[in-house]
């Protein structure tokens, strides 16, 4: 029997309406079992740790995917795998980050929410958590890998973005289909789920939070980039493109780049599409900017670029090995 470690960071899949005021309130997750009493009949046993206080997931942040990191390393040898229950506006960066910080995983890390409140009638959360559990205890498949389960689906957490605010289907992986698919039976794309290492365990503690996010859009102006230059101590900027990474050939455009690039700042190039890759040699509009120095992020989604810059310049410091870095696929997030 397996053992399971289900962390309750915040967000709605754990909230219950108090039957006294009729307000939705957080519930102990101690009391998992009294909620969802067919967890008894998964083959596995569960421990709970909650956040106290709650994080709502729209102030994640750096430290707090460093605490989840190092509390894991801390449980590591104790369980087989570890849901995390989140908030659903930032998940996907939250599994983004913890992908890069823990390095040689060789257990599922699995990160599911809910768009209703646990305690609703028509929740998604209670199938959410029973599936998660389910996948993570599973003795048919290894999943060495820090994934996101919503809707029915296992997606590898670092090529997730959510798209909607609204339905139960609030997440896509546009540019990896996903790794398991729950219907009568729980189907396994085993030839795309990383493969199991025998390395030991590395957890990271350091994460760099000076870092932008740039979108290029019609109506951007030279001061934009002008006052991104003037950002203190500004090491690294995604930058969100059209396409397959085009931007503006005009001169104060390019000029405010090259600045920035020119004080040091590492700046890589994402598509702002859902689906699809950045090739700078396609267009002469992206060709332009990989002469200026702008790194390719090939396929990766915004949330795995940024947290992957800010896990990549707070841990390395040569220059050489920081582009290696973000132009490589560390741990699935960029396709081969």
């Amino acid at each position: 029997m397996k053992n399971i470690l289900l962390i309750y960071t915040g967000g709605t899949i754990g909230m219950v309406k108090d039957d006294k005021t009729g307000a939705l309130r957080p519930f102990d997750m101690q009391k998992i079992y009294e909620v969802l009493p067919i967890l008894r009949k998964l083959n596995c046993n569960i421990d709970t740790f909650q956040f106290n206080p709650i994080i709502d997931s729209s102030d994640m942040n750096a430290e707090v995917w460093l605490k989840l990191a190092s509390y894991i390393k801390q449980n590591y040898s104790n369980y087989d795998g570890f849901v995390i229950l989140h908030g659903t506006d930032t998940m996907s960066y939250t599994a983004s980050a913890l992908s890069f910080l823990i390095e040689n995983l060789s257990k599922p890390i699995i990160i599911t929410g809910s768009q209703l409140p646990l305690g609703m009638i028509r929740t998604d959360g209670r199938d959410n958590i029973i599936s998660s559990i389910e996948i993570a205890a599973n003795n048919e498949v290894e999943i060495p890998e820090v994934c996101i389960f919503f809707d029915n689906k296992l997606f590898r957490g670092n090529r997730t973005t959510k798209i909607n605010a609204e339905y139960f289907e609030a997440f896509y992986s546009g540019n990896l289909p996903s790794l398991a698919k729950v219907g009568i039976n729980i189907s396994y794309k085993q030839h795309i789920i990383l493969p199991k290492t025998s390395l030991s365990l590395k957890v990271y503690d350091k994460l760099c939070n000076n870092v932008v996010i740039a979108k290029i859009h019609p109506a951007i102006s030279k001061e934009y980039f002008e006052a991104i230059g003037k950002i203190e101590n500004l090491q690294g900027m995604i930058l969100e493109t059209y396409g397959s990474g085009n931007a503006p050939t005009n001169k104060d455009f390019l000029y405010s780049l090259e600045k920035i690039i020119n004080k040091g700042v590492k700046v890589l190039n994402v598509t702002q599409c859902k689906a699809g890759k950045v090739e700078m040699g396609h267009y002469e509009a992206g060709y332009t900017l990989k002469e200026l120095g702008v790194i390719s992020g090939k396929d990766m989604t915004t949330e795995a670029a940024l947290t992957k810059m800010m896990f990549v310049l707070g841990n390395f410091s040569n220059q050489q090995e920081q582009k290696l870095l973000l132009e490589t696929s560390l741990r699935g997030e960029i396709s081969m």
